[in-house]
């Protein structure tokens, strides 16, 4: 494939092959090479083994890094899944190219599935690996190669995909360096592109009087790319070509219309448009679009998505509290503490000190016994029979009741007056007052 896009030529673009075959690397055209696993594989490729593959990149991935130097700002990978040195390889060169800061790109294709199910898993992780490290990939299905292609000779299929191959890298790397009206720069790219994922791309030319419908239409049903869908796309990078017969506006706006209608409006769309005097009346269209899901990933979490039903009174169980907690029901009566109630010994009062002769016509309160503790209890009267249509709930509260008389003490002499001043009781609990000092120890601080 790499040799195919060198004969039909990039503009812009230079070209490094590397392999384990020594052979296939003497019979490229490609004038800048480098020979991977020299001394692991002695130049005789990497015998469909990963791993061999894998140890051979590492082995010269240093020459891959001269190659590359430090004015390469964009790389693409082209590789086919499957095998050892495209499958083990391509992931430790993307991983240099990531080292270097370098916007790479992957376009690689899958196996027939008549090539066995242990080459289409050696495929698979390969694929897995190499995402790590690129910015995006484009997946072209050889097995959609069959399905379109079937009738076609052998050779005559593989250069269908050369084609395609070739046509995807040739329309991202022209984008850049062709020139035109509306130029796309690199910085647009590498916003459409870096840490995007998967990628579709599409091109096609057509001319007539609906060229540009023919084209849009044809750019969007590239028939070996993987997923050809670009609904939920996050960016759509779109290069209008014409040749001696220039674009009008009319028919970019018939472009422009029909892919954000097929993308959706929240696809952010980046276009340019250049010159190609090669085309001549035809119009090309090539659309990028990435960031998004493929067509089976959309699949797989539409089938992992809960479902979530509502139960139904008759299917939703019937959950009843264990104890009751509404004010309404009667609450068990809680056992009274049966500890003993200490008092507080009370000092004789001073009026007890002039015995009879201080309560001498003066009326007296029958004290109860100390022992004896008033107990208020919460009488519940029963409620009145409640009628059929309503519930209703009455309370009473009664209180025993108990009169207190106080009246001020008086006493007369015949022979002097005696005026004395009571002393105030002794408090039952400490009092604990905060003061402003608290560098005091064992000062208590309260907040105020």
């Amino acid at each position: 494939a790499v040799n195919h896009m060198y004969r039909q030529g990039i503009t812009g673009v230079d070209f490094i092959i590397c392999n384990t075959d020594a052979q296939a690397l003497e019979l490229s055209p490609i004038p800048n090479k480098v020979q991977l696993g020299s001394s692991l594989t002695e130049g005789m490729g990497a015998g469909s083994i990963p791993e061999v593959g894998k140890n051979s990149a590492i082995e010269n991935i240093d020459d891959v890094k001269a190659m590359l130097g430090s004015t390469t700002k964009m790389l693409f990978i082209t590789a086919g899944m499957g095998g050892g040195t495209g499958t083990g390889a391509s992931p430790i060169i993307a991983q240099a190219a990531k080292e270097l800061d370098i916007l790479t790109v992957a376009i690689i294709t899958t196996p027939f599935a008549f090539e066995g199910k242990r080459r289409k898993m050696q495929a698979d992780d390969g694929l897995d690996e190499l995402k790590k490290y690129v910015d995006s990939y484009l997946v072209i299905s050889n097995d959609r190669l069959r399905e379109i292609f079937g009738n076609l000779t052998l050779g005559s299929a593989f250069a269908q995909a050369d084609d395609i191959l070739t046509t995807a890298a040739k329309g991202i790397a022209e984008i850049i360096t062709v020139p035109g009206y509306i130029n796309v720069d690199f910085k647009d790219v590498r916003t459409v592109m870096k840490d995007s994922g998967v990628s579709i791309m599409g091109s096609y030319s057509a001319d007539g009087e609906n060229r540009a419908l023919a084209a849009v239409e044809g750019a969007l049903a590239s028939p070996l790319l993987k997923d050809n869908e670009i609904e939920g796309a996050r960016y759509i990078l779109l290069n209008i070509s014409s040749g001696l017969r220039e674009v009008t506006m009319d028919e970019v706006t018939i472009i422009t219309d029909y892919i954000q209608d097929k993308a959706g409006l929240s696809a952010d769309l980046i276009w340019g448009n250049c010159i190609d005097e090669h085309l001549e009346d035809k119009l090309s269209v090539t659309i990028i679009a990435t960031g998004f899901q493929t067509t089976e990933q959309r699949a797989k979490d539409r089938q992992n998505v809960k479902k979530i039903s509502l139960l139904t009174p008759e299917e939703a169980p019937l959950v009843r509290p264990v104890e009751p907690v509404n004010s309404f029901i009667e609450a068990k009566p809680q056992p009274v503490a049966t500890e003993p109630v200490l008092k507080v010994q009370e000092e004789p009062k001073q009026s007890d000190l002039f015995g009879d002769l201080f309560n001498a016509g003066r009326a007296t309160k029958v004290e109860e016994p100390e022992n004896a503790a008033i107990i208020h209890h919460l009488i519940e009267e029963e409620a009145p029979v409640a009628e059929a249509q309503e519930t209703g709930f009455e309370f009473e509260v009664k209180l025993s009741e108990t009169d207190f008389v106080f009246e001020t003490p008086t006493a007369q002499f015949e022979e002097e007056e005696i005026t004395f001043t009571p002393e105030p009781p002794i408090a039952e609990a400490p009092v604990i007052t905060a003061s402003g000092d608290t560098s005091a120890p064992g000062a208590i601080h309260g907040a105020g």
